[in-house]
């Protein structure tokens, strides 16, 4: 069996490729069916769907990664008792790798129903399977030979943004540089690509795009799949922040069928913080992106469908053989039918008022900060301007990469608006430098590369040679899309809920029955994490309850077996 190299690989190997003992083959013998694979055929092909989970009862296969360019490389090999698959498989997703029969095999193929089943009906076997599947794709991030190939100028605002969307996705990906790397140019060559249509991405299934969008990325990788517009959901959740997974995992793991959908990637706002070291559970802390990468995966567990990225662009109404019910129109022309809505889809970020930052967003100016872009400001001074939890966050994580972070704040100290901890932090890394009453005069640079940045401080201007802006000055509701849906608002943009509108509703409840709104992007909700993940687990108490009154057979069943 050769031997991973990763560091993941390493130091959890016997978790990552457990060997199940007889026992535990004939528990899971239940769920999958038996099947047979002659020597050297190929089970898996990297791009397309897998069967499901494979369980390997006698032979062996190898599983390599890397096949679709450049070198092929075995990652494992797997024999009795074994199981191939990882999160792809939980959720019927194209593999990322290949996998081929050495020798005669004999097999169980669990199909991702019946492996959800098994997690849920089997706990214990479930949890160490679970475990593995989670490791692997972890061990595949760290790999950097798996999933689609971007190639083009490595700083390039476009390289950058499908690199961060396959990121904040866990998607693994390679990144080749068209300037330097011999296999970004055998690619071009290969495709008889004009360098000025860079850049392009080689999907696993050997599709090539041009610098696609992350929808049309998404789908070819086949993270987002077509909508089944004759399925009629308990509920429709719009918004994959921490509110907005909580609520799924909780309605999901309680029978209601679910479907979450998301414009940009899991996690929301909380996904980019660095480290979140308040959340109950955590002494040591956790990364936004770790945290919400396992709620992702715990609501696939409970079968919620992942529509990420796709917008919601309207809720509408209707009425049908099935009952009354809600619609949201979404991208591509395509319509979720629901019973219910959860209204989830937080805030976006708020961007400084100057003419020219458009054309430094997405090389230069940044609103979040990850090793990705760690990695361009290596060395550098940076600026960053914010005063709260965020920005005290983001300022730390930069400080261990680059030569000085200069935080702007508009108010007179830190102290007002961010967590102690996290003063004391900044104050004590040498390389921070805090400005007080301090706000961005203007940004200068060339071809969309920032170069220099000037700030005020009170009659003050000072002018710095940074390449990188952070910004994290709040963030406004995300409910423009609510514009025309009848769902009322307050004067700043907030969903209003429960008694606020004035009528006989739940505390999470709009003016529109059945439409309930959760997490940052409610009227009076409390902007903390902890705070959208209690909303998310709430809400589906009132969802139990709208359902019920209003004939869902389903609910009415469930809520029978849960007495």
């Amino acid at each position: 069996m050769s031997q991973p190299a990763n560091p993941i690989s390493i130091a959890r190997r016997d978790q990552m490729f457990p060997a199940l003992a007889e026992a535990d083959l004939d528990r899971i013998g239940r769920f999958g069916e038996a099947v047979s694979y002659a020597a050297g055929e190929q089970i898996v092909k990297a791009g397309e769907l897998a069967p499901g989970l494979i369980v390997v009862l006698s032979g062996k296969v190898d599983i390599i990664q890397g096949g679709s360019f450049g070198r092929r490389e075995t990652v494992v090999t797997h024999g009795a008792g074994n199981f191939v698959g990882e999160l792809a498989q939980l959720s019927a997703r194209p593999s990322l790798v290949d996998v081929e029969a050495i020798e005669p095999v004999e097999a169980l193929v669990i199909p991702s129903q019946r492996l959800r089943d098994l997690m849920v009906q089997e706990a214990n076997l479930g949890e160490r399977i679970m475990r593995a599947l989670i490791l692997r794709r972890i061990g595949l991030l760290e790999s950097g030979t798996a999933g689609p190939i971007i190639v083009g100028p490595v700083d390039s605002g476009d390289v950058l943004r499908l690199q961060g969307f396959l990121a904040r996705s866990g998607q693994p990906h390679r990144v080749l540089d068209s300037a330097a790397d011999p296999c970004a140019r055998t690619l071009i060559e290969r495709f008889h690509v004009d360098i000025h249509h860079l850049p392009i991405v080689l999907c696993p299934n050997g599709k090539l795009l041009l610098n696609p969008g992350e929808n049309e990325l998404a789908r070819c990788i086949g993270l987002v799949r077509p909508i089944d517009a004759g399925k009629l959901y308990d509920v429709a959740i719009v918004g994959a922040g921490p509110a907005g997974l909580a609520a799924a995992v909780y309605a999901a793991s309680e029978g209601l069928s679910t479907i979450v959908l998301d414009c940009r990637a899991f996690g929301g706002q909380a996904g980019a913080s660095s480290r979140i070291e308040n959340y109950l559970g955590f002494p040591t802390g956790i990364s936004g992106m770790a945290l919400m990468a396992r709620a992702y995966n715990q609501a696939q567990k409970f079968g919620v469908e992942m529509v990420i990225p796709d917008e919601a662009k309207l809720l509408g109404s209707a009425s049908d053989t099935s009952g009354a019910h809600y619609t949201l129109a979404v991208g591509g022309g395509e319509t979720v039918r629901a019973r219910s809505v959860v209204i989830a889809s937080g805030a976006r970020y708020r961007r400084l008022d100057m003419a020219n930052l458009a054309q430094f967003e997405g090389t230069s100016v940044h609103y979040w900060a990850s090793p990705i872009e760690a990695r361009l400001c290596a060395g550098q001074e940076v600026a960053l301007v914010g005063a709260g939890n965020s920005a005290g966050q983001a300022a730390v994580y930069l400080a261990a990469h680059v030569k000085k972070v200069w935080l702007l704040a508009r108010g007179s100290s830190l102290d007002a608006s961010m967590s102690r901890y996290l003063v004391e932090r900044v104050r004590a890394q040498p390389n921070i430098e805090v400005l007080a009453e301090t706000q961005i005069a203007a940004l200068e640079g060339d071809d969309g590369n920032l170069g220099k940045v000037r700030w005020r401080n009170r009659d003050t201007e000072t002018a710095r040679p940074i390449r990188h802006l952070f910004l994290f000055i709040g963030a406004d509701p995300n409910t423009d899309w609510l514009a025309q849906c009848g769902v009322a608002l307050d004067a700043k943009g907030f969903v209003r809920t429960g008694p606020d509108i004035g009528q006989e509703r739940g505390a999470l409840e709009t003016n529109r029955g059945g439409v309930f709104a959760i997490g940052d992007v409610r009227s009076g909700s409390i902007k903390r994490v902890a705070a959208a993940v209690g909303e998310g687990a709430q809400v589906v108490a009132a969802l139990h309850a709208y359902l019920a009154r209003n004939g869902s057979l389903a609910v009415a069943q469930q809520l029978v077996r849960s007495v």
